[in-house]
């Protein structure tokens, strides 16, 4: 759109400098400022609180127009961001690659030359059938061991993380009584995973496939009904499905790291969740079916562009005492407003408590603990302070 056209539709046309990028902006020239920043966040991924907007040298001002602040037609802008406040996994910069899977490097592995042939004796299979459990993780695989497939209905637990399968095939099914599968930080794609095959395995309680590059979690992950953990952190998941909600046993549901900007309403339907993570992702609502969850514990929420909370998550979550909103734009003024804010407050503080009488634990231990339980406080304080 030229210039000229840009004004006759009622909108002009800005550059936005950031951080090496330069972003195209067409936008109605009544537009305040924090409308701006609005329409900056997505592209950005920087709240608008974090967001200073500069013009010929001086800072806008957010309840000023566009027209007031003097910005007119092919002007040009820098955007300058605040540290930490942000959504999602850190702000847009130039175009970012996929960061590599932390792996050992190709020396480290010929050094372990001799751990490895000690791995892969021909005992092998027979070790894994006594144990339940069939340990690759860390081996520089490309492809699961056909070996793996014999164990049949032995094996209780499959670890290949860490490695650099492309393939998760039908076969899989064959495992038939796996509860625990690990697929962490393979480079794992949506076509790499055959689903029919995995979502056969009726007695599978805990599916991680974390640190990997799936786009997408289809419906018939439903069929996992014996499912209570599902970890599918640090993807590239734009949702995910209703058939969540199929999910009775879930207990705990991390996916944090993504790129998720809806949550389905059917959430709610998982009325076994106690521990949600979501933070660091694209959402910017939440919905009010969260509230039916009445044994969530623990909710994380940070590093995300909400701006409220479902009306009854206090009222009806009577367990939930940790609650994590750093980088939000959520302040303390508007918690104390939800009904039941009271007793959730009480919840919290008295899980702080316990944890101060908790030091019969060595210190060391005490301040790991202290960094995840006590995450509210920090929380909290920084919603005080805004």
């Amino acid at each position: 759109m030229s210039k000229g056209e840009g004004e006759n539709c009622g909108n002009i046309n800005i550059t936005v400098k950031f951080s090496g990028r330069s972003i195209p902006i067409s936008i109605a020239k009544d537009s305040t400022i924090k409308d701006l920043k609005s329409h900056l966040q997505s592209l950005t991924n920087v709240l608008p609180r974090g967001q200073k907007l500069i013009f010929k040298g001086k800072l806008l001002v957010d309840a000023m127009t566009l027209k007031e602040s003097e910005v007119m037609n092919g002007a040009k802008l820098m955007l300058m961001a605040s540290q930490g406040l942000h959504q999602g996994g850190g702000p847009l910069l130039k175009e970012a690659q996929t960061r590599p899977i932390s792996r050992r490097s190709e020396d480290e592995y010929k050094k372990s030359d001799a751990r490895s042939e000690v791995v892969m004796d021909k005992n092998r299979l027979e070790r894994w059938k006594a144990t339940g459990v069939v340990a690759l993780a860390e081996c520089n695989l490309k492809a699961i061991p056909d070996e793996v497939w014999a164990c049949g209905s032995s094996a209780r637990v499959l670890d290949v993380n860490n490695n650099c399968i492309q393939d998760v095939p039908e076969k899989i099914s064959c495992l038939n009584s796996i509860q625990k599968l690990l697929l962490n930080a393979n480079g794992i794609s949506d076509e790499a995973i055959h689903w029919e095959g995995l979502t056969s395995l009726k007695y599978l309680t805990v599916l991680s496939i974390s640190h990997n590059h799936l786009t997408n979690l289809p419906s018939s992950l439903g069929f996992l009904t014996s499912l209570r953990q599902l970890h599918v952190a640090n993807n590239k998941l734009t949702s995910l499905p209703n058939e969540i909600s199929i999910l009775a046993q879930l207990e705990v549901l991390k996916a944090n790291n993504n790129r998720i900007t809806t949550i389905p309403a059917r959430i709610g339907e998982c009325n076994s969740l106690n521990e949600v993570d979501l933070s660091a992702n694209l959402l910017s609502e939440l919905p009010e079916t969260l509230g039916n969850l009445h044994n969530l514990k623990a909710l994380y929420l940070s590093n995300n562009g909400l701006k409220r909370l479902p009306s009854t998550l206090f009222k009806e979550c009577l367990q939930l005492a940790t609650l994590d909103l750093h980088n939000t734009e959520i302040t303390m003024d508007v918690l104390r407003q939800f009904e039941g804010w009271e007793e959730f407050d009480e919840r919290r503080r008295s899980k702080h408590q316990k944890q101060l009488d908790f030091r019969v634990v060595s210190s060391a231990a005490f301040d790991e603990v202290s960094k995840c339980q006590f995450l509210v406080e920090v929380v909290l304080s920084d919603c005080q302070e805004n």
